[in-house]
């Protein structure tokens, strides 16, 4: 009688707290089927572009293993909403088994995460939910809902439960009211069957997969997908990029190429190491940035009408936008390094005088008397003196005035040449 087993199941788990899967099953559910091969892939920190790369490269390697079940081992407290999409896309378009356990937290994105895969257990006192999307208005937490309910009703769990997850307006009754966001540990899960089961350690999940005397593979982050998803988060990227214009404005204020030239080039080069590390961008990048950085050198050396230096700008802007994962983190970057180089651009005009190759472009040395430059006011004084016209004047022409030839002109009238002339007055000198 499906009512008696449906009644008795809370029965059976309060009397023997214990027992195996709390996740109901129908009375025509096969047991899994036995794996051989399993790949293990630990899922840690912040969810990030890098971390979606690293687990496309293990799913892609389990697939090539020929594995039978795959297992994602959470402990995230969430992070990067597009990355979070990217990874269950991996996860979903997989042809395996695949299996999420929460070790400690799924929290967040990492909730949209553990809910991609086929099978759900979680470890005694983890957590899931507390997804309520940043910023929190209506629009967006419209999509990130209808992301929410689309992954548990694609692996058969409850939609209204994900859903209260995001939405602080979803009421569930005896489990959620109105006004916060649901957050279910490892035995509220599994009593309200979101759940497959409660797994102590690797060995019970295993066996609960059918998979106990399977050969394991753990999945390592290999040093450099570390190191690109360090670089690839939005506070390091903005950081580098940061360093890096500010090292090539010091260079440019402060004389000879010392520590800040060396420290902005090895941050930009980590900056764009890293992205390209992480899939994000290519030689030809690095190649548009540096052609931006030779033609705003060009402009400031060789002043024209500004060609170069507006074709520098827009290669530099383009490459940081083509190397930044979207382009909402390419404006962020460069807001920060922009705003960063300007406040150290005017801290070293005004606090340590412009120097370096600034001298070269700008008139640094005062033409003062105690160097002996004076400043003459002869033109003036040859007010009132008499010479003789050198050629007609018509009424402009050349003049002969204390020995020295000058171009006049006279008050309209005209003077042949020989005839002599005075001065009246001196005007542009």
């Amino acid at each position: 009688m499906v009512l008696a087993a449906a009644l008795a199941l809370p029965l059976l788990s309060l009397l023997f707290p214990g027992a195996g899967p709390v996740r109901a099953q129908g009375q025509d559910d096969a047991p899994p089927e036995p794996v051989d091969l399993v790949y293990v892939v630990r899922v840690e920190g912040t969810v990030e572009h890098g971390l979606a790369r690293y687990i496309q490269r293990a799913v892609g390697e389990a697939e090539a293993a020929g594995a039978g079940l795959i297992v994602f081992v959470l402990d995230t407290p969430g992070g990067r909403l597009d990355s979070a999409l990217d990874i269950r896309r991996v996860i979903v378009g997989s042809p395996l088994r695949t299996a999420v356990y929460v070790e400690h937290w799924a929290v967040s994105a990492g909730a949209l995460i553990a809910l991609s895969a086929e099978h759900l257990y979680m470890a005694p006192g983890s957590t899931i939910g507390a997804a309520e999307p940043r910023p929190a208005d209506e629009k967006t937490i419209s999509a990130v809902r209808a992301e929410f309910e689309a992954a548990a009703r694609r692996r058969g769990r409850d939609p209204q439960v994900a859903a209260a997850m995001v939405d602080a307006s979803v009421v569930i009754e005896g489990l959620k009211e109105a006004g916060r966001i649901l957050t279910l540990t490892a035995e509220q899960a599994a009593e309200i069957g979101f759940i497959d089961g409660i797994a102590a350690d690797r060995r019970a999940l295993l066996a609960s997969l059918g998979a106990e005397g399977a050969r394991v593979v753990d999945v390592e982050i290999r040093p450099a997908e570390r190191f690109a998803r360090f670089v690839t988060s939005p506070l390091a990227a903005a950081v580098l990029l940061s360093l890096g214009f500010m090292g090539l404005v010091a260079e440019f204020f402060l004389p000879g190429f010392g520590v800040p030239g060396i420290v902005g080039i090895l941050a930009l080069a980590l900056y764009f190491g890293g992205h390209m590390l992480a899939g994000f961008t290519g030689w030809e990048v690095v190649v548009l940035f540096l052609v931006g950085i030779v033609l705003l050198s060009v402009e400031i050396f060789m002043p024209g009408f500004g060609i170069f230096g507006a074709a520098g700008i827009g290669a530099v802007l383009l490459s940081v936008f083509l190397t930044a994962p979207s382009a909402a983190d390419a404006v962020r970057s460069l807001l920060a390094a922009l705003g960063a180089s300007l406040v150290l651009a005017v801290v070293l005009v005004r606090f340590a005088g412009a120097r370096g190759l600034w001298n070269r472009l700008a008139l640094g040395e005062r033409l003062t008397g105690e160097k002996g430059f004076v400043a003459s006011s002869y033109p003036r004084e040859l007010v009132g003196r008499t010479g003789r016209a050198l050629t007609p004047l018509r009424p402009a022409g050349s003049a002969e005035i204390d020995g020295r030839r000058w171009d006049v002109v006279t008050e309209g009238s005209f003077v042949e040449a020989g005839r002599p002339v005075r001065v009246v007055a001196v005007e542009g000198m």
